[in-house]
């Protein structure tokens, strides 16, 4: 799959902390069935974020329900220890927080020396002058347009600028970067998000909280 999205029909990647826990192989088979790009894995330790959700072991285990790549944000400090067993469980992207390690160029050398994607995520308070000297280093740039560690949360406008600022980044490097965005995705917000410059959207409860979700992948990837 190359990088290049059309901002038009961007990557769709449902966030499995909005399914049902209680049947989530099943969860994860559903949503490749009904058309996404992506599976979105929030990984969160209680520490780094205020609440816990799970580890490798259940990546692992749901790595046998479906090909889509595996996109994990890890919202873990320290972060470096976990990046092969993430790796090794079967993640295709591990993104990390640049507040997450003290010597965050190194963490993203070894995620690209593992053999898979490497992500830089910026909460909202994060400036994007924080990945200056990294970019070369980056194939997914993921602006958090909520503060991480729980679904469910407000959009917030403010970041639209941010979007903008950082697709511009990207074109003035040269560099073919996914931009993502999470937190707040819905047919409302989805629309500001792809005109600011987004190409991958990541959606909890807009998908997993809709009877149809192939109807709710649609919705959100061809909203204009």
């Amino acid at each position: 799959m190359s990088i290049a999205s059309s901002p038009l029909r961007p990557l769709i990647a449902p966030s499995i902390l909005a399914a049902d826990f209680t049947k989530l192989g099943e969860e994860v088979e559903a949503v490749t069935r009904s058309g996404a790009d992506w599976i979105h894995l929030d990984i969160m330790d209680g520490h780094f974020v205020p609440n816990i959700s799970f580890g490798p072991s259940l990546v692992q285990a749901l790595r046998t329900k479906t090909n889509l790549p595996f996109d994990v944000h890890l919202m873990i400090n320290p972060v470096d220890p976990y990046l092969k067993p993430f790796a090794q469980a079967g993640a295709n992207h591990i993104l990390i927080h640049v507040e997450a390690g003290y010597h965050i160029h190194r963490s993203l050398e070894h995620i690209r020396s593992l053999g898979i994607k490497a992500g830089i995520v910026l909460c909202p308070a994060t400036p994007l002058e924080a990945i200056t000297e990294i970019i070369d280093l980056v194939d997914i740039v993921l602006i958090m347009t909520v503060n991480p560690g729980f679904g469910g949360q407000k959009f917030l406008y403010s970041q639209l600028s941010k979007i903008s600022r950082l697709r511009h980044m990207f074109t003035q490097a040269n560099r073919n970067i996914y931009l993502a965005v999470d937190g707040g995705i819905d047919e409302t917000t989805a629309p500001l998000a792809i005109q600011a410059g987004a190409n991958v959207l990541i959606a909890g409860s807009a998908i997993y909280g809709k009877k149809d979700y192939a109807k709710a992948i649609t919705a959100l990837r061809t909203t204009t």
